[in-house]
């Protein structure tokens, strides 16, 4: 036997032919898989509540000492199945561990979902041959089988990121494969125990339903029709190459007027407005670290945290004034060698036209749209980031309890207020800054949209 691999791990979901392939490694020498060790309603299989001397009770504690004990059998190859459902606390121990071979192991889903409600209508999950199997058909929800078709697919990704990220492969195998006896010869082969010359598919299970959907589908036409709406090859996806964004905790204001207010700004947007009128309900606390702004909280009982959205078209403005007047003139420079932006020289900046300043911020908004999508060696700015990264950078540490919008301010941040017992009258000097009309142009809303459309999707923007 290799020295590559000391125990396996069989990455599936149910219904997949996972029974069968357990079945079928069992039957060689010295290949052991050990069910579905960490699926938290069972020990393995079914109805056991022990296995290889762990309690459930233990598991349950702890899961790792079950993962040392099954995966450290010298001479020996052991393994177990693993489902997107089964425990959290171990995947990584398992992905990590490059002695731990990994099987991937698939069936087109709608099949495994079929299958699955007809095991449970019939409570019939394995069949062999001398078995009669129970005839049944079972209704589709689309609701459900698109939920479990998300599951499914996350799994999938993080197992194949952290194969990726740590520089391993699998041996991947479809439901189809498993009664292919060249196809199991070289996964016992792959695993590393090449003495053994052919190996043979169990033959103690048999398919239980071999029959068209349509018999096994009470609602087959209906299950057509929404399956229409599934997009399996991501048609509608908006590519993101934006770079991940932290949660950028030191920008956080607090103020303690009422319950506690805690403000989370998106760079680019009326920060100032928002600071000026928390200023006004008294003290005003910031440069907070994670461990700092935590203590706040735990201080301040009935809180209430906000960020504000400014429509992406103003807030693209508010960057392209920024890089006229407060960027670094090697900026600038840039734009005009090399990202498409023939910004005039800078002591020739303050004389710019209406007409000018609106033909080279539409070039701007093109140069957007590039950084955005990864095409520039520029970094992403957090003033021209979109929202939606930076939402989800705030995300990586706390969620606000109210997104608000710039152009409703006032309404938005009313039932906010009146939760944290500030007076509704203090909102009076909340007042948004206007978006200049100059602003509302066709080719401009089509160049900002262009840039900023996971923005304009999450949000519901609409053109100004």
């Amino acid at each position: 036997m290799s020295d590559a691999f000391r125990s396996f791990v069989i990455f599936a979901e149910m219904r997949t032919g996972s029974n069968l392939l357990e079945a079928t490694l069992n039957a060689q020498k010295r290949i052991t898989c050990f069910g579905e060790a960490f699926n938290p309603y069972m020990m393995g299989w079914p109805d056991k509540d022990e296995l290889q001397g762990i309690t459930r009770d233990q598991r349950e504690a702890d899961p790792m000492p079950l993962l040392r004990k099954l995966t450290d059998k010298p001479g020996h190859l052991p393994g177990f199945r693993y489902f997107h459902d089964h425990d959290p606390r171990v995947f990584d121990a398992i992905i990590e561990d490059r002695h731990c071979a990994k099987i991937v192991l698939t069936r087109n889903p709608l099949d495994s979902y079929v299958s699955t409600l007809l095991a449970r209508e019939t409570n019939q999950w394995k069949l062999n041959e001398t078995e009669t199997p129970i005839p049944a058909a079972i209704s589709f929800d689309g609701e459900e089988f698109r939920q479990m078709l998300t599951d499914i697919e996350e799994f999938q990704l993080r197992v194949q990121h952290g194969l990726q990220a740590t520089g391993q492969t699998a041996f991947w195998l479809g439901y189809d494969d498993l009664r292919d006896t060249a196809v199991m010869t070289g996964l016992v082969h792959w695993l590393g125990r090449k003495d053994i010359a052919q190996v043979e598919v169990a033959n103690d299970q048999v398919p239980q339903n071999p029959r068209e959907l349509a018999d096994k589908v009470s609602n087959f036409k209906q299950m057509q029709k929404s399956l229409q709406d599934l997009d399996p090859f991501q048609l509608r996806k908006i590519p993101n190459f934006e770079p991940r964004r932290g949660p950028a905790v030191p920008s956080f204001m607090a103020s303690d007027a009422g319950a506690g207010l805690v403000f989370m700004p998106v760079k680019g947007g009326p920060g100032g407005t928002v600071r000026n009128w928390m200023q006004g309900l008294g003290k005003v606390s910031g440069e907070f670290t994670q461990s700092s702004l935590r203590q706040w909280k735990r201080d301040h009982p009935g809180h209430r945290s906000f960020t504000v959205l400014r429509h992406p078209l103003h807030r693209a403005w508010d960057a392209f004034l920024h890089l006229l007047a407060s960027a670094r003139p090697e900026m600038r420079q840039v734009m005009r060698d090399v990202h498409r932006v023939a910004l005039p020289r800078d002591e020739e900046l303050a004389d710019l036209s209406d007409k000018e300043r609106l033909r080279l911020f539409h070039d701007f908004l093109g140069f957007l749209r590039r950084n955005l999508n990864a095409q520039t060696t520029l970094p992403t700015h957090p003033g021209w980031a979109s929202q939606s990264e930076i939402l989800a950078g705030f995300a990586r540490f706390t969620v606000p309890d109210l997104i608000a919008r710039e152009d409703r301010l006032t309404e938005d941040m009313a039932g906010i207020c009146a939760a944290t017992g500030i007076d509704a009258e203090q909102l009076a000097g909340l007042t948004p800054e206007p978006c200049p009309d100059f602003l509302r142009d066709r080719k401009l809303a089509a160049a900002a949209r262009a840039a900023y459309l996971r923005d304009y999707i999450a949000f519901g923007f609409d053109d100004l």
